[in-house]
C-alpha cells in the first residue's frame, strides 16, 4: 500500500515493475518504475523488496520531462 508520505514500505508487494531499455547491465544504479497503479511507485532495482517512492502521474511526467531536457544537474 501507498502510505500518505509518498511511499511503500516493501516495494515488492507491487506488481508491473519494468527497468528502463537505458539501464545498462551491470552499470548498478538502476531504476524499476511499476505500471498499473494510481501513482508510478519507482524503487532502486538492486533492492526490490526494499521501499519506493510514490510519484503522482503528472509529477513523474515532470520528472522525466526534466531528465530528458537535461534540466537537472548532478
Amino acid at each position: 500500500m501507498v502510505s500518505s508520505r509518498r511511499s511503500v514500505a516493501d516495494a515488492s508487494t507491487l506488481t508491473g515493475w519494468f527497468k528502463s531499455s537505458y539501464s545498462g547491465g551491470n552499470q548498478g544504479e538502476c531504476l524499476e518504475v511499476a505500471r498499473g497503479h494510481a501513482t508510478v511507485p519507482v524503487r532502486d532495482s538492486k533492492n526490490p523488496a526494499g521501499p519506493a517512492l510514490a510519484f503522482s502521474p503528472h509529477g513523474w511526467s515532470q520528472f522525466v520531462t526534466a531528465i530528458k531536457g537535461d534540466e537537472l544537474s548532478a
